[in-house]
């Protein structure tokens, strides 16, 4: 994979970053080159080291056909909800983790469709949130759609899903 400076690359649990240089740092006795990432959404730096950019998860923002996918994605019924927190929790972090924004649409689904039925606890709400995030801030820093425009669409897209799943699902709470 090959990334360059002005490049902007998602980072998992980040969101958008831009690359704005390639440092040269000497660690011990080696000389190591890292990546200089600008975090979008809070101007913050993060170094990477170059070597290790592909195994942390750091990717190319989404291409329009990888837009197209995404909003077909967020569309389409998805997986039962499990009804185990414990579990769900380690798969939404997991998901959220691995830096893969169609990982990013699941949790968004499966979260709002339990949202329907109950409060979230903070750390599922939290989830919801970072899901939200990672998926408006790399679809819009890719300019396939402005930010209100995004929120809303994939708001609808979310519900016709939730819909869609009402049938296969109709509840995750055990009674």
């Amino acid at each position: 994979m090959r990334l360059s400076i002005g490049q902007k690359v998602a980072y998992p649990n980040q969101g958008v970053c831009l690359i704005e240089d390639i440092e040269r740092k000497k660690i011990g006795e080696i000389l190591m080159e890292f990546f200089a990432l600008r975090v979008l959404s809070d101007n913050s730096m993060i170094l990477v080291p170059m070597a290790n950019a592909e195994a942390v998860g750091i990717r190319p923002i989404i291409t329009s056909s990888q837009y197209r996918r995404l909003m077909n994605k967020l569309a389409a019924d998805f997986e039962e909800v499990s009804n185990d927190w414990k579990e769900r929790s380690r798969e939404f972090s997991f998901k959220l983790q691995s830096g893969d924004v169609f990982q990013a649409a699941d949790v968004l689904k499966k979260l709002t469709f339990l949202s329907h039925e109950k409060k979230l606890s903070f750390r599922e709400q939290t989830f919801l949130e970072k899901a939200r995030f990672l998926i408006v801030s790399e679809v819009t820093n890719a300019g396939w759609a402005k930010e209100k425009k995004c929120e809303d669409k994939i708001n609808q897209l979310i519900e016709n899903a939730c819909h869609k799943h009402l049938a296969v699902q109709p509840s995750v709470m055990v009674h």
